[in-house]
């Protein structure tokens, strides 16, 4: 992990940085979802920073600066309860799994140092705090994504007004009546997998770590905040790319009307902008083309300049907060 802390602790710093990261990187969010969910030929016209600075220009002309924030409140909620419960898991599991070692090599010879989990250890420990906390956070993530959608869907004209919900409650009720209570767990057999993005993320982390331990000889020395912006920035970039498919996958799963990751896979394959008979996000229909393994990752470059930035903040301000809590606690005894 990021420290040696208790899991409570860990937990709520964890929490704290990833919601300012996430307030932070909100707009980069909401033009990310926008280039998932639009058709090849305009997302790869609005590809790259010149073509998020053109659609953030276009949100704020046509709804004005504050809906670049839309569903920011469900999302930082969904990103601190997801957060909490992944830090707090991990390093609860972490503490077990190093503790039953300590123990089982205590019984057959003398003391040894405590146990470093291998990079697939992390990578698996990881994996389970990541389902666990995704299971709390998934209804939330889906009211943000709709709530995004809603927001251009108000200005095409031939949306039926009446079907058209505005607010948290409004969408809700909506997702609510369109597939009942799992609803709000649409796409989770995808969003399970996509667990592995903060174990890969977390295990390139503490292999950086150690890296950085061995060059400076300072035998769990946490790394200087510039240190943790960097290593965790580049570990999510590493680990978004390897599993960006199944982030594009999630993302029009949950959007759609499209019943598998199968389907929505083949339809980014073969060119179609979303798995629904409707507008994209830009207002225009969705046209075909044959973009083929580029499809898969339509996005790509805005989902790491995103996860560059959120993750370097996330890990730069839980270990400013894990810096606080200890220094105040020293201070005190």
């Amino acid at each position: 992990m990021t420290s040696t802390l208790p899991p409570l602790v860990q937990a709520f710093s964890g929490a704290i940085g990833s919601a300012s990261a996430n307030t932070l990187t909100y707009p980069l969010d909401l033009v990310t979802t926008r280039l998932q969910l639009d058709s090849p030929e305009k997302a790869r016209r609005s590809s790259g920073l010149h073509g998020a600075i053109r659609i953030l220009r276009g949100i704020i002309k046509k709804h004005g600066f504050q809906d670049l924030y839309t569903g920011l409140g469900t999302d930082t909620g969904a990103t601190l309860l997801s957060n909490f419960f992944y830090f707090y898991f991990y390093a609860f599991l972490r503490y077990l799994l190093t503790r039953r070692r300590l123990s089982l090599d205590s019984k057959s010879s003398h003391l040894t140092r405590p146990h470093k989990p291998s990079l697939m250890e992390e990578i698996l420990l990881g994996f389970i705090a990541g389902v666990a906390s995704r299971a709390v956070s998934t209804p939330l993530n889906i009211v943000t994504l709709r709530l995004q959608i809603e927001q251009e869907n108000d200005g095409d004209e031939e949306e039926d007004v009446n079907e058209s919900v505005p607010g948290v409650s409004g969408v809700v009720k909506k997702i609510y009546k369109e597939d009942g209570i799992w609803g709000f767990w649409r796409g989770f057999k995808t969003t399970t997998l996509l667990s592995l993005n903060p174990a890969l993320t977390l295990a390139f982390f503490q292999l950086y770590r150690r890296v950085l331990t061995r060059a400076s000889a300072t035998t769990g020395a946490n790394p200087s905040p510039r240190q943790a912006f960097f290593g965790a920035a580049v570990s999510n970039s590493i680990a978004a790319t390897i599993l960006y498919p199944l982030m594009l996958a999630k993302t029009r799963l949950q959007a759609s009307s499209a019943t598998s990751m199968r389907e929505v896979l083949r339809d980014a394959y073969t060119g179609k902008g979303r798995s629904r008979p409707t507008k994209t996000l830009s207002g225009e229909k969705s046209s075909s083309s044959t973009p083929g393994i580029s499809g898969l990752y339509q996005g790509l470059e805005m989902q790491i300049v995103k996860g560059f930035l959120s993750q370097g903040v996330t890990f730069l301000v839980k270990g400013r907060v894990e810096q606080l809590i200890v220094e105040t606690y020293s201070q005190r005894h």
